[in-house]
């Protein structure tokens, strides 16, 4: 029972007790002494007894029609008893109803052995199809929905695994219970007239009642004075920036009449526009780069360190010391500046073995990944992932030979979610290295992925973007696709859950699935017999048509009889120079620095000092930014809805989008190509097993949006302060970028 239904019932006796009191006091001041003592004692016996009050009339009616499997009549009363609006405005109602479709639909399949009535089900699904076209549009875009639309072209629904759940007693118990719990809160018997009277005059529901809408109201004024506030702010603002715009075009029309315009002068109006913005405003930042001189800045390298000395008390201090040691040296790696400051920090982490995964000794760095405690897990998994971001330091964790099975026990055996999703993280991001796919797949990654995706609604958007990634770049192998199709029908299940997913993102690197697993012919053969055209047809509707396109051309590739291509030996030569770091947040760090902790950078300099101090300073073309600053907000500029492009089906072993990127390039042992060139190149005038060349429009379809990266993108930001790359199409998944 949900909430609100107890809280109705709640009130509902509360109510009835507040009656029954005002009956006796009102029988016991009149002298009615013998009727409140039976009075009482009936009260007595009912509370011990508590008889269930008698389904109404109506209610009966529909539950008989229910267990009966009358259609016709059931809506018929349905329709005379319950408020059209009711169904219309609540999501629980229209649910209800929906599935009450569907229950007297199969009711003759569930009845076949015995009496078989084909054409009673023919007729069944014909008034479906009807409902699918009228009322039950309204639900054909929602994903826990949009399967059952293809259940009128399934032969035999109740061997079909996405429907033969619906032939188990349980899901009818279920279904029942939800409808006479609806009922018992929608019809309701006539209500005496004194209890009328109570709840206009006196009830304590009515004084419940206007308590609520007073405090609605006071809330109500509390947020008109607060956007009152608001819009007079933003007026004040307004004026200011339209008085610097008309200063600007003076200083620009100055300049183009010949005359000099004073640095000064432009500071003074940047510094009258800062002030006028909130604090740590993009815009504010994104103006301030724009008209500040471009000026050279002298960028130092950070102090060395005593790596040696920082190794050793890593592993041999107590947890709370390794804990902080871990966080400073991450911190110096992500909050480093862009270039060739952040490539120093990560080249001497590289230079001096800081995960000691090339060392002999008994106790490593590297090894506190077995550690019990669970904050030293977190910040050794934080510091891992941060060298996964780079591309240098997945090919420096690529040679930890203990490195990659450590993580995926993590993964699979750890609790903690944070943990859990950094882990995840890390995984994705070497995934974008070919020798790691291999290990992941023979250590049956993928089924793992499987099992996790199924149950999405517990899982965050962020898991879910690099789950998705990550089982895109496994399938993307030959491995990985033979591995998917072992299990295909429950795979291919989980992906019809995930395409309906409201995250672009998601849907992107599930299209991207799709479109590996089915150059293999199993597969596509497994598809067919679960409708999967059908359910694909319904995506087709949708508005974007970019993601139409990429649906139809998946169903193109569902209807070819192309066989599988030879696997690839190629295991390298697909990762490149692109930083996947994500952006930071202060509140999920969960050590904080204690009263006179050192930590940070701070920690770093003051204790472990190296002997070779740099002070050499980089020289580079940059804004000055005065202080330097991240971006406040992740770039999600370039979010969009990417999408999925083409490879030919089963080349995608040697051919594979460039991992890291956001820009999403193609690489290959020749060079760089577009992505219709490759295509054409790969291909070649070569027909289809179905007598068609693949069309330039086909290829398009997968062309006209930005690749499909193999890594969430939206929460990353950029290393540099220019603009994002610009997106191109492809048929891979670059590594969540957060």
């Amino acid at each position: 029972m949900s909430s609100a239904e107890e809280v109705r019932m709640g009130d509902a006796c509360s109510a009835d007790e507040d009656l029954l009191a005002m009956i006796i006091e009102y029988l016991s001041f009149a002298g009615y002494d013998s009727v409140v003592t039976t009075f009482n004692e009936e009260r007595k016996c009912k509370a011990v007894i508590k008889q269930e009050k008698p389904l109404h009339g109506v209610m009966t009616s529909l539950i008989d029609c229910f267990d009966n499997g009358d259609q016709d009549a059931f809506f018929k009363v349905w329709t005379e008893h319950i408020p059209v609006g009711i169904v219309e405005r609540d999501v629980n109602a229209l649910s209800l109803e929906f599935y009450l479709h569907i229950h007297f639909t199969i009711v003759p399949l569930r009845w076949k052995a015995v009496k078989k009535n084909d054409a009673d089900f023919s007729e069944r699904i014909s008034s479906l199809k009807k409902y699918f076209k009228t009322r039950g549009a309204a639900l054909s875009q929602t994903a826990e929905f949009l399967p059952y639309y293809a259940l009128p072209y399934v032969s035999d629904p109740t061997v079909h695994p996405l429907f033969k759940a619906l032939f188990e007693e349980s899901w009818l118990a279920q279904l029942k219970e939800k409808l006479e719990r609806f009922l018992t809160l929608v019809i309701k018997p006539n209500t005496p007239r004194l209890l009328t009277l109570y709840q206009k005059d006196g009830g304590r529901s009515t004084r419940e009642n206007i308590q609520k809408l007073q405090l609605k109201l006071h809330e109500a004024e509390k947020r008109t004075n607060y956007y009152a506030d608001k819009f007079k702010n933003l007026q004040t603002e307004h004026c200011k920036l339209i008085m610097i715009t008309a200063e600007l075009v003076k200083s620009l029309e100055a300049t183009v009449a010949g005359k000099m315009v004073s640095p000064d002068y432009l500071q003074s109006l940047y510094d009258e526009l800062r002030n006028s913005q909130q604090k740590h405003s993009v815009t504010s930042t994104g103006i301030q780069m724009s008209i500040k001189p471009h000026l050279s800045m002298e960028v130092p390298m950070l102090p060395s360190l005593n790596y040696g000395k920082l190794k050793a008390d890593i592993v041999g201090s107590d947890e709370r010391r390794a804990c902080l040691l871990l966080q400073a040296l991450c911190w110096r790696l992500t909050h480093s500046l862009p270039g060739d400051q952040r490539e120093s920090v990560l080249q001497a982490y590289i230079r001096n073995d800081l995960l000691e995964g090339f060392s002999d000794k008994s106790k490593t760095v590297v090894g506190l990944l077995d550690s019990s405690d669970e904050m030293v897990l977190e910040y050794m998994v934080r510091l891992i992932n941060a060298f996964a971001s780079f591309a240098a330091g997945r090919g420096y964790l690529a040679q930890i030979p203990s490195l990659l099975k450590l993580l995926m026990d993590i993964l699979k055996k750890e609790k903690n979610s944070s943990i859990r999703e950094k882990t995840l993280m890390a995984i994705q991001k070497l995934s974008l290295r070919r020798s790691q796919q291999t290990p992941m797949i023979e250590d049956d990654l993928i089924s793992w992925l499987v099992n996790e995706l199924q149950d999405s609604d517990c899982l965050s958007d962020n898991t879910l973007e690099y789950s998705t990634a990550l089982l895109l770049n496994l399938s993307l192998r030959t491995k990985g696709r033979r591995k998917c199709a072992e299990d295909a029908k429950h795979v291919l299940k989980v992906l019809i859950d995930l395409l309906g997913h409201e995250n672009h993102q998601i849907r992107s690197f599930v299209n991207g699935t799709l479109y590996s697993i089915f150059c293999v012919p199993s597969v596509r053969e497994e598809a067919k017999e679960m409708s999967f055209e059908a359910i694909l047809q319904c995506y087709t509707k949708e508005g974007n048509p970019n993601f139409s396109r990429q649906i139809g051309f998946i169903i193109k590739l569902l209807n070819s009889d192309k066989e599988e291509d030879p696997e690839s030996d190629d295991e390298e030569g697909d990762d490149n120079n692109e930083d996947l770091l994500e952006m930071e947040h202060s509140e999920d760090e969960i050590l904080q620095p204690q009263s006179g902790e050192l930590t940070g950078e701070t920690l770093l300099t003051t204790d472990y000092l190296g002997i070779m101090t740099n002070v050499a300073q980089i020289k580079i073309n940059t804004p000055i930014l005065e202080p330097f600053q991240r971006p406040v907000t992740p770039k999600t500029a370039a979010r969009s809805d990417i999408s999925l492009l083409g490879s030919p089906p089963g080349t995608s072993d040697s051919f594979h989008q460039s991992p890291d990127s956001a820009c999403g390039q193609i690489t290959q042992e020749s060079g760089l190509c577009t992505p219709y060139e490759d295509l054409l190149m790969k291909t070649g005038a070569k027909e289809m097993s179905t007598g068609q060349v693949m069309s330039p429009e086909s290829v398009f379809a997968f062309m006209s949006r930005p690749k499909l990266p193999r890594t969430p993108q939206d929460h990353l930001y950029s290393s540099s302060a220019g603009p994002s790359p610009t997106l191109q199409s492809a048929p891979a998944a670059d590594a969540p970028k957060k």
